[in-house]
């Protein structure tokens, strides 16, 4: 089997931010495990701003990016260096991935990250992936790695996605707030459960919370992947559940999955504009699917070029489609509402061909 598991700030560091040298351990040692019994491992360990702090005399997380990305750059060979030691002792190579939103955003780098990273296992080598920190500005303000877990998952055809955390899994409420909390065993609707779970932050030393990890499963089941999310401490978590043993929170994939190229559209390129339509064109995209031509768009927000991504919403501002467009903001803005007849010469038949389209809905 492959799989990726992640691992949270909060599990891999102490209470005053500082590596966890015991945790780190233990994740290896189990690695270790699960390699020897033929299985393939990819490790996304969050930890690098965290483990940054105590070096440089910080007490908590800093709000600037400048700092952050600093912070970063000194926790970060401080983190790997950890598992290093640990897997070389357990007879195994670790190679660091660092990965910024640019790797999955661009069609080529997404692709030269894919053959990387397969010549590593192929190799035997045990990828420790981390988002690189130090240049993704927008990622280390508002991601966290529950997301690059999701699309590194997608991006190495995994089997599973183990996402590690401080807690047994996901509660029908806040735990530490509500003892009549119970564990949630298995979800299948996953949107009622992130609805749930949105305003439950994560820990001081990361950024991440229960709802980005249910946001990370949701990327994840679309790709066809098993999602389990589960207590880093459980006694061998990750040869158990890589042996189907009932533990944590189980997401099964969705029924209908998206293939490779559209999981990139969907979730690794990012929105610079967006499209409005009517109610015609969003059912002829939501269940015909059809292309999105001009006549049935109502109104475009914002400024982007042909091929970039885009959102589609309803008049009611619901959105339910992402797609790469072939028109560029103006063009589009000249063409809404025209029939196909009605184009101008040259002017491509389709604003977003079904192809390049994504429904979000259903």
């Amino acid at each position: 089997m492959r799989a990726v598991v992640k691992i949270g700030s909060s599990s891999v560091t102490g209470p005053g931010g500082e590596i966890d040298d015991g945790a780190i351990a233990k994740l290896c040692g189990e690695v270790a495990d699960a390699h020897r019994a033929g299985h393939e491992l990819v490790v996304v360990s969050s930890g690098a701003v965290a483990a940054g702090l105590p070096a440089l005399g910080l007490g908590h997380r800093p709000d600037d990016v400048g700092t952050l990305q600093a912070v970063a750059a000194v926790g970060q060979p401080r983190l790997v260096a950890r598992y290093q030691h640990h897997l070389d002792a357990a007879g195994l190579v670790a190679g660091q991935v660092l990965l910024d939103p640019y790797d999955f955003g661009q069609r080529s780098q997404y692709l030269h990250a894919r053959e990387t990273l397969e010549r590593l296992l192929a190799l035997g080598v045990v990828p420790v992936a981390n988002e690189n920190d130090t240049v993704a500005d927008d990622e280390i303000r508002f991601g966290d790695n529950d997301r690059l877990a999701a699309l590194l998952a997608n991006l190495v055809g995994a089997d599973l996605l183990l996402l590690l955390t401080d807690q047994p899994g996901v509660y029908t409420a806040d735990p530490r707030l509500d003892r009549e909390a119970s564990l949630i065993e298995e979800i299948s609707e996953l949107d009622a459960a992130l609805a749930g779970v949105t305003d439950r932050p994560g820990s001081v030393h990361g950024s991440g919370g229960m709802a980005s990890k249910l946001a990370a499963a949701r990327i994840a089941s679309r790709a066809g992947v098993r999602v389990v999310i589960a207590a880093a401490r459980h006694p061998a978590v990750v040869p158990a559940v890589l042996a189907g043993e009932p533990v944590g929170t189980v997401i099964r994939p969705r029924g209908v999955q998206l293939s490779a190229r559209k999981l990139w559209i969907a979730f690794a390129r990012g929105a610079v504009g967006r499209v409005v339509v009517d109610a015609g064109a969003r059912a002829a995209l939501e269940h015909g699917g059809r292309s999105l031509l001009p006549a049935g768009v109502r109104a475009v927000e914002g400024t982007f070029e042909r091929d970039e991504a885009v959102e589609v919403l309803d008049e009611a501002g619901d959105l339910f489609a992402k797609g790469l467009v072939r028109y560029g903001s103006g063009q589009l803005r000249a063409v809404a509402g025209r029939r196909t007849a009605d184009l101008p010469d040259g002017a491509p038949h389709e604003v977003i061909h079904r192809d390049d389209l994504v429904v979000l809905t259903g």
